[in-house]
């Protein structure tokens, strides 16, 4: 009798910790998706790659288009937007904008000036009428 007790708990405990096991890696394969998705990669025409909350993304018209299509963008992977006509000193600033923009959006404080360095005014200029931002 103790044999067959012993047999079931064990077969028991074995389906129990399968169970858990199947349980862990569907919870972190979600996890996992959800934090990928929170996330988009900016990718400058020099190949820079600019890794941004997907929220700060969504400041510019032309990426929440973009980004809106599901057929370009599978779930579960993240999000990835090659921009030929932008280099990367261009795109860093414009990625700089977009958490100043979240960050003061709504605020109360003082909202001190966004600094642009007059070398780059005129091509930040041109992907802001580009990106709707």
């Amino acid at each position: 009798k103790a044999n067959k007790t012993t047999s079931f708990k064990l077969s028991y405990y074995n389906e129990y910790k399968s169970y858990l096991s199947r349980t862990n890696k569907k919870m972190a394969d979600e996890e996992g998706a959800s934090i990928v998705t929170q996330y988009v990669k900016l990718v400058s025409n020099d190949n820079h790659e600019f890794i941004i909350k997907r929220s700060h993304a969504l400041t510019s018209g032309t990426i929440k288009a973009m980004l809106s299509n599901p057929q370009n963008y599978p779930q579960n992977e993240m999000s990835r937007v090659q921009f030929r006509e932008i280099p990367s000193h261009v795109l860093s600033k414009v990625c700089m904008y977009f958490a100043y923009k979240n960050r003061y959006t709504n605020s109360t404080s003082e909202i001190p000036e966004f600094p642009i360095e007059p070398e780059i005014a005129l091509e930040l200029l041109m992907a802001a009428n580009f990106l709707d931002c």
